[in-house]
């Protein structure tokens, strides 16, 4: 499952407080990526807070996986942990489902004729080896 985690700092830490953490911070952040567990970590643009994506089974293993790293150890931040699935909505763009767009759902209809005219043109204006049952040339 992934799991978005939102770096939040502790109220009332001292700036500066984390600064002999840092090295450390880092070390266990790059164990948990190479470990699979960290898939993706990113500061936010707007403030000085890490964005985390982990791969976990579930929101309290990514909460003992975070709780590993030094920062949050020692009490100076704290994670936001959201568990996420992936979005459903693009099933009902697909021209078989009964709640596709129109637009998707015309995009099936027409003559035969018509289909294999749209189908040729694809394949004329596509590179070879890119179309499917097209052969590649040299």
């Amino acid at each position: 499952m992934r799991i978005l985690a939102i770096e939040h700092e502790v109220d009332g830490v001292a700036e500066g407080a984390s600064a002999p953490l840092l090295r450390a911070e880092a070390a266990r952040a790059w164990e948990l990526h190479q470990a699979g567990v960290v898939r993706e970590l990113y500061f936010r643009a707007d403030r000085s807070s890490a964005v985390l994506l982990l791969e976990c089974t579930d929101a309290e293993e990514a909460g003992r996986h975070l709780a590993t790293l030094p920062l949050v150890a020692a009490g100076l931040i704290t994670f936001e942990v959201i568990p996420l699935r992936p979005y459903p909505g693009f099933a009902r763009c697909s021209p078989s489902s009964r709640t596709a767009p129109p637009e998707a759902r015309k995009r099936t209809t027409g003559s035969p004729a018509a289909s294999r005219a749209a189908s040729e043109t694809r394949s004329a204006t596509s590179p070879p080896g890119l179309v499917p049952g097209r052969p590649t040339t040299p």
